[in-house]
């Protein structure tokens, strides 16, 4: 029995088997990541065959993997999970925040081929080729991770089809900077869509710069009909469908290179109707308030951020996701915002308000998929914003 259970559970530890997966992970091709500053590492091949180039990152979390590869705001990383087994409890279907594989690369330690799982649909390895999605195992992660904090987050490349170093390097330094790319607009809805009943209670518009799955389902919970419109509608074409408020949502890139999404944001706050901002959501109502973003050293990733809401004085674990930030001397100098969360081992902001609107944001995913769920409360406060604005306006009309 005890052997059964780890090998459930790693796919490795206390299996009859070891020996032969062990030679199976000898016979996968060999493949390379190769970090902008020349640091090298010399792995293994999973996922599809080829070449891939993006920014290099790190999560932490230790479930969610599923969750975290289908993720829109990781658009144009290569992503290292901490975690040291992955795969072990292949993929389901259902699971996925969009409808594909958005990162540009995968890096583990120990990748498990066997896995386990009631309901599960697939292999991790098989899920990786059909999306197109290249990835090295058998490398030391802690030993990345550890040089991605020191170092900061850099431009990397992965390659099971190209071994010459001067070729990858070459290629490596074409690829742009996260920083001033805009990557919204690859991931958006191209045709708007609804999610919930017909007759719910409340109208959302939601602009998608990348929405995750999870935000639309935490609303509809709260009898709210979600109408999703891709980024580049106009305020006039949202407010003809008589929305009750709106949702800024994450995505990917750098907020400071998108200079119409953040009119358009200006055009919602100054429509008068409640607004909540996810993430991207956030940084762009920011920079509409008139306060910069910046690129952080190497981001916050992973499910367990704490934060502090200090409009309550309560503290909350928060799943985040983010290589960007609002600079705290913006925030703290602007009359028109109230600073209401920040991060608690770096003190960022990671929540602010508008102190004369029903508008506010927050840096991090309160719809978690994957992550705690201490932060779902931030939808029951955006839903009773409407409620009051509702009210509001049925008054209004009135006594008209």
């Amino acid at each position: 029995m005890i052997r059964g259970y780890c090998f459930r559970v790693c796919g490795y530890l206390c299996d009859p088997n070891k020996a032969t997966k062990s030679m199976l992970v000898s016979q996968r091709p060999e493949a390379v990541l190769l970090l902008a500053d020349g640091t090298l590492f010399r792995g293994r091949a999973m996922g599809a065959s080829g070449t891939t180039v993006g920014e290099i990152c790190f999560n932490t979390g230790m479930t969610g993997y599923q969750e975290i590869f289908s993720d829109p705001s990781y658009t144009g990383q290569i992503m290292t999970l901490a975690t040291p087994h992955i795969g072990n409890y292949g993929v389901k279907e259902g699971e996925e925040e969009s409808g594909k594989l958005t990162i540009a690369g995968l890096v583990v330690k120990k990748f498990s081929h066997v896995w386990s799982r009631p309901g599960g649909s697939a292999s991790l390895d098989d899920h990786l080729k059909a999306h197109g999605i290249v990835g090295i195992s058998d490398i030391d992660t802690r030993k990345l991770v550890r040089h991605i904090r020191d170092n900061g987050a850099q431009n990397a490349l992965i390659s099971s089809t190209e071994m010459d170093l001067d070729v990858l390097r070459a290629k490596l330094a074409e690829a742009p900077s996260m920083e001033g790319l805009e990557l919204s607009s690859t991931v958006s809805t191209q045709q708007a869509y609804e999610v919930g009943a017909p007759n719910a209670a409340f109208r959302v518009a939601l602009v998608d710069f990348g929405v995750k799955r999870n935000i639309e389902r935490c609303l509809v919970e709260r009898d709210c009909l979600v109408r999703v419109f891709p980024m580049n509608s106009s305020v006039e074409e949202m407010l003809a469908w008589k929305p009750n408020g709106f949702l800024l949502s994450n995505g990917p890139g750098d907020p400071g290179a998108m200079p119409a999404s953040v009119e358009l944001v200006n055009a919602v706050v100054a429509s008068g109707l409640p607004v909540f901002g996810i993430c991207l959501g956030h940084q762009l109502l920011a920079e509409s308030m008139g306060m910069a973003t910046e690129k952080m050293h190497h981001g916050h990733r992973g499910i367990n951020h704490p934060v502090k809401d200090l409009t309550t004085g309560r503290d909350e674990i928060t799943s985040q996701n983010h290589g960007f930030v609002v600079k705290r001397a913006d925030a703290e100098a602007n009359s028109a915002v109230e600073i209401t969360h920040v991060h608690l081992n770096d003190g960022s902001v990671a929540g602010i308000r508008l102190k004369d609107r029903p508008v506010f944001s927050v840096q991090y995913h309160p719809e978690a998929g994957p992550g705690p769920l201490d932060s779902r409360y931030l939808f029951d406060r955006f839903v009773g914003n409407m409620k009051v604005h509702v009210g509001v306006e049925g008054a209004l009309q009135q006594n008209a």
